[in-house]
Formats: C-alpha cells, structure tokens, sequence
C-alpha cells in the first residue's frame, strides 16, 4: 500500500475527488476543465492502485466505492489547507485579507509607536485580526517556531541567521533631563555630567547586566550612577522631570512628558549616536506576499513617523 500512495499526484487525486463529487466521467472532466480521456486514463490509474472495485461503471456514469469516497475526503482535508496557503501567495489582496497577524514589538518602540502603528495596519488590512505584543526572553523561541509573522526591534539585539531582517530607520539618542538643568544647560560634556544620577530603561532581550552605558563612562574613565533601572518609561520619566537624574534616550520620550527637555550627547564615537530599528521575520517567509506586504506598511509608516536623523557636517 505504501508503493502505491507513492505513485499518487496531485492531479490524480483531484480527479478521484471530481469523480466521487459527480459520479460521471464527462461531468468530472468539465469541472477540472480537462479532457474526458485525461479523466478516463486517470481513473484507470486509480483501478490499478485501488482495485477494479474503486468505481463501478453504471449506466449513465460511475458509483463511486466506499474507499473512494473516503479517499475524496481524506483528499479534501489534506488539499483544502495546501489551496488555502497556494491562494495566499497567488492572489494576496490586503483589502480581503482576514487572516490574524502576529507582531512582536520591542517594548520601548510599542510604548511610542503603538497607538498610531495599530490604526497604519487597520487601514491597510482592513479585515485581518492583529495580535501585538512586547519582546520577551522567550519570545525569539516563538520566531524560530514560526508563530510570529513579524518583529521590530532593534539592530543591536542580534538575531540568528535563520530570521531575516531589513532595516526600517533610525532614531536619535539625545540625553533627557528637565528643563532649566542646572548642569546640561551650561554643557554635556563629561567633566560635567559623569556624576549625574542615570535613569536606564531595561529592554528585555536588549540590556545585559552590564550594558552599553557601563562600557561608554569605563572608557571614559568614569563609573555610571545609576539611581532607576525599569522597564516604565512613565516611571523612568517621573523621576527624571522631578530630579536632576538624566536619561540616555530619544525625543520620542518628550511627546509624553513635555516638562523635560532634549540635550546633546557628550561626545560619542558614531555608532552610539543613534538606535536601528530592523523588521524581521522568518527567512522561509521572504517569499510569502503577506510578509512583504506587511514590510512595505511598516516602511511606509516609519519613513513618515521618525523624525530626521541629524546628519553629521
């Protein structure tokens, strides 16, 4: 039996389905828009697998045995999800996509771009269900699984080979502090700022224990004082506006606390000057039309939501 499931194609199980469906060679032939010899040469294919018992010829067509009829449907569970998939990649339109979309978004960029990413990917899949949620330590496990359909995160969170990822923009580090700081709006230089207290935001999958700005005050011969490490940002924000803690971070953080101001960096080598946003998602799924759809909305709407990046003269 097992030799003979190997001989088995698609196109002869779609016309053992055809003909249980109508009982008739020509009407089974009209429907799968083929000849009634390809249809006839078919089911003679079928007799010699199955046994000349698979269809009893009748009078105006054919009676289908019990084992073809649980061959058609057995046929039918296995090829309606395959059409399902065939026709998601053939003709993919985002106007009648239904399906659900899982995106996994780091937290600091969810806490910012979230609201206004939602309603982006309503518009521009109007009928399909989303399911958003932050990068957690587990949550690359569930990429490589295949059960998220795209992340954004960072450039410095280093994914596997297995996950393709495309940059989308750039945002700028400034550092934050309130406004009418008593030493930033003199200068931010270091002789001035090292002792200031830090307020860090902690990114799952993203800060070590001993994290980038540990690394950035040793080189400068400094020891980083951090008072707040959290995941909040309207945490960390609160004790920034009311102290003269200062936050390494971007503008973005302004547009939920005007009571604190922009400042520049101390002098940083290039690469520390900005953050990277990547989309990523499966390699296995660069063809697939819904992931590329999905990359050109979120370009899109990073290319209109990102302020400049200041270029350097």
């Amino acid at each position: 039996m097992d030799a003979k499931l190997k001989e088995l194609d698609l196109n002869l199980l779609k016309i053992l389905q055809a003909v249980v469906e109508t009982q008739n060679s020509h009407a089974a032939a009209e429907k799968l828009k083929i000849s009634q010899a390809s249809v006839s040469r078919g089911m003679a294919r079928l007799r010699e697998s199955f046994g000349d018992q698979l269809f009893i010829r009748k009078a105006h067509g054919v009676e289908p045995s019990e084992l073809a009829k649980k061959m058609a449907e057995a046929t039918s569970e296995m090829l309606n999800p395959l059409l399902k998939v065939l026709d998601t990649y053939q003709d993919f339109n985002p106007e009648d996509f239904d399906g659900n979309i899982t995106i996994l978004v780091n937290t600091f960029l969810l806490e910012f771009f979230g609201p206004s990413l939602i309603m982006q990917l309503k518009r521009s899949l109007p009928h399909a269900s989303f399911n958003i949620a932050q990068w957690q330590k587990d949550s690359l496990y569930e990429v490589l699984q295949g059960n998220i359909d795209y992340v954004l995160q960072f450039a410095s969170y280093s994914m596997p080979q297995e996950v393709y990822c495309r940059n989308l923009a750039q945002i700028e580090n400034v550092v934050l502090a309130r406004k009418a700081h008593p030493v930033l709006t003199l200068s931010s230089e270091w002789e001035r700022i090292h002792g200031l207290p830090i307020v860090r935001l902690f990114l799952d999958g993203i800060n070590p224990k001993r994290g980038i700005l540990d690394k950035i005050y040793e080189q400068q011969g400094y020891k980083a004082n951090f008072v707040l490490t959290t995941h909040s940002v309207r945490t960390a924000v609160e004790l920034v506006k009311n102290t003269d803690a200062i936050m390494y971070s971007s503008e973005y953080v302004k547009d939920i606390a005007p009571e604190i101001e922009a400042y520049s960096l101390p002098p940083l080598t290039k690469r520390y000057n900005q953050l990277d946003i990547n989309g990523a998602y499966l390699q296995t799924r660069r063809g697939n039309p819904v992931n590329q759809y999905l990359h050109q909305v979120l370009q899109s709407f990073f290319d209109k939501a990102v302020y400049p990046v200041t270029k350097e003269q």
